[in-house]
């Protein structure tokens, strides 16, 4: 009886955390939020029910409840880098604004690689830190052509960096011959921020030139990143995706691998 009650428990925290895992997918904050409380209330114990509650009240803009929750987990596991990590991006984080997440997520499946389409550059001249630490892998930004430069913002129209200058010059080109773009945070550091950029539409007077093209002779191509298609905490720190992959989910399943990560580099010759 006591196995048969062990198994059902864990079946039902399996199932649970799977219904959080997919609610998060799909930006359902609100209820992400409720089932990752309902773990906690049956299994105090859970760090990555606590992690995966302070990532879903970080995206509702519920900053000090979200501090909270990773402060519990780095209790409960102080050498926890997910909690550590996001409490500390918290830290610069102001309370006032707490009621006013206003961005909005793009589907990562938008910057899945199309050679010629999709790109990725980190942005220079970052913002604050408070105005970045807001910010969230997926988070829309909307490209600004300023004169010559290529300013990004966010929907509150704050400041959030620059596109470096040669792909700028390219960008605006063809932003003003007509193309469209879509564009959202890839990664964020301690003041670094790198962006995403998709060709949404080619202009017929812009047929034949690529937006972005791989530098020659390297063979590298545009990329989605793997954790931005999973239940992602920590963006900021490639070499700790399995670890990131691993508390997303709770088990040592195989993940849904895409495209290996390259960066693309704009192409120099303005063409």
């Amino acid at each position: 009886m006591v196995r048969f009650q062990a198994e059902e428990k864990a079946k039902l925290k399996r199932q649970r955390v799977e219904q959080a895992i997919k609610l998060a997918m799909e930006n359902q904050w609100e209820k992400a939020a409720e089932v990752n409380r309902s773990i906690i209330d049956l299994f105090s114990g859970d760090v990555d029910a606590y992690n995966r509650l302070g990532k879903a009240l970080t995206e509702l803009g519920h900053y000090p409840e979200a501090r909270d929750a990773y402060r519990k987990a780095l209790e409960m596991d102080p050498m926890n880098r997910i909690a550590e990590k996001n409490l500390a991006r918290l830290v610069n984080v102001d309370v006032k604004e707490t009621k006013d997440k206003a961005h909005r997520q793009l589907d990562p499946r938008l910057f899945i690689e199309e050679t010629g389409k999709t790109g990725f550059t980190s942005l220079v001249q970052p913002g604050p830190k408070g105005t970045l630490s807001r910010m969230a892998a997926g988070d829309e930004v909307f490209l600004v052509p300023e004169g010559r430069a290529l300013v990004v913002q966010n929907a509150k129209g704050e400041h959030l960096g620059k596109v470096e200058p040669r792909l700028s010059q390219r960008l605006i080109d063809l932003m003003h011959g007509g193309n469209k773009y879509v564009a959202a945070v890839s990664t964020l550091g301690e003041n670094q921020i790198a962006i995403f950029v998709r060709e949404t539409l080619r202009h017929p007077s812009q047929a034949g030139r690529a937006s972005f093209k791989p530098s020659e002779g390297t063979g590298v191509r545009p990329y989605i990143k793997a954790g931005m298609l999973q239940y992602d905490f920590e963006e900021d720190d490639e070499d700790d995706e399995g670890i990131e992959e691993d508390e997303a989910t709770g088990e040592d399943g195989e993940e849904e691998t895409v495209s290996p990560e390259v960066e693309i580099e704009p192409d120099e010759s303005g063409a």
